[in-house]
């Protein structure tokens, strides 16, 4: 492939109301990030920046397809549990390096198969760590991490994921149990990185929104179905802090989900933009006419046609009926600028939702 594949930022600004065209950002030189904005919302917001990345390449092992990234180091949330707290640039950061692991036959995202980063030069190690399960706008849910290298060069970048713990149904049954390691080159120079796109938002930083996912090319984008092409009928959806639970009722359960009962799967996604919300905790009430009906867990769960879900099998689901959605543990993944506040978040806890079946 193309190594030097340009992923385009999106510079349309997303909000409760469509933003036209480019207003508000305008380019600057990559000498440091911004500020963050000041009294942003307790929701997603536009952030201060927009900044594109450079491809490095891309590689295939067993059950799983990887691509590798780079821009500048820069700031992010890390979230452990309730706590949120902010990594900033150190002194040696050179790169921040991105990683997307996904199954090349279906082109799913796969989240939570755990990722851990060793960089060589001339076969000498340079950094090894593991890195964070992360979520940003333009990118969505990806791995990644601040590095330092030992100047400019080719360097070896070798990537290993674990089996992924997640239940899987359909054809993802017995696939992505078993760990595995690529090595992808990785040509790196200052003078390289210093010409990705930087562009800071003047008028909308700040305020509720976002920006445009990037156009990734040959990779796929961790966005969930569009409610009208979700499997099964959709009884409806809710909003807690920003996230999105859009809720399915299938007949019968996926393959591989051997319990007798319909299936509910609440897909959970960012508000504007529709990416993936994993390693949440999730639990429902399902009731009817004041009766308890289902109370239980959603079980995290990857499938081909649902895609990254929360589900569980009920013995029934009629209109009119209320499920009521608790999140136990918020996403647990780091946050990039302007997703730090949604979510959970920095200002912890998500509300319940109450969704009545169409």
């Amino acid at each position: 492939m193309n190594r030097r594949a340009f992923l385009r930022a999106g510079a349309v600004l997303t909000g409760s109301t469509a933003l036209a065209g480019c207003t508000g950002l305008f380019e600057v030189p990559a000498t440091g990030e911004p500020s963050v904005p000041e009294d942003r919302p307790d929701a997603i917001y536009v952030p201060s920046h927009i900044e594109g990345m450079e491809m490095s390449g891309m590689g295939k092992q067993g059950d799983y397809a990887f691509g590798l990234m780079y821009s500048y180091a820069h700031r992010f949330w890390n979230v452990n549990g309730d706590s949120v707290s902010k990594t900033e640039i150190q002194n040696d950061d050179d790169v921040h390096l991105m990683a997307t692991v996904w199954d090349p036959e279906t082109m799913t995202v796969l989240p939570e198969t755990g990722l851990s980063v060793e960089i060589y030069r001339d076969d000498s190690l340079v950094s090894q760590e593991a890195i964070y399960p992360m979520l940003s706008q333009p990118m969505g849910f990806h791995y990644g991490a601040n590095f330092g290298l030992d100047g400019d060069g080719e360097y070896t970048v070798r990537l290993s994921v674990g089996a992924l713990p997640t239940r899987r149904s359909g054809a993802f049954q017995g696939r992505f149990s078993e760990p595995t390691t690529v090595e992808i080159p990785f040509e790196y120079s200052q003078q390289a990185k210093e010409e990705i796109m930087v562009k800071q938002v003047e008028d909308e930083s700040g305020t509720p929104g976002a920006v445009d996912p990037m156009e990734m090319e040959m990779m796929p984008s961790s966005t969930a179905p569009a409610e009208n092409d979700f499997p099964g009928r959709v009884i409806g959806s809710g909003m807690s802090n920003d996230a999105k639970f859009v809720v399915t009722v299938l007949d019968t359960p996926p393959a591989g989900i051997d319990r007798d009962g319909q299936y509910v799967a609440v897909s959970a996604r960012s508000r504007y933009n529709r990416m993936i919300l994993p390693a949440m905790g999730l639990e429902g009430t399902l009731s009817r006419g004041g009766e308890t009906v289902y109370e239980g867990e959603f079980v995290r769960t990857l499938d081909p046609d649902l895609n990254y879900h929360y589900g569980a099998v009920v013995t029934g689901v009629e209109p009119g009926d209320k499920l009521l959605l608790q999140t136990t543990a918020q996403p647990q993944t780091a946050r990039h600028e302007g997703y730090e506040t949604a979510f959970g978040g920095l200002m912890g806890g998500m509300e319940d939702v109450t969704i009545t079946a169409e």
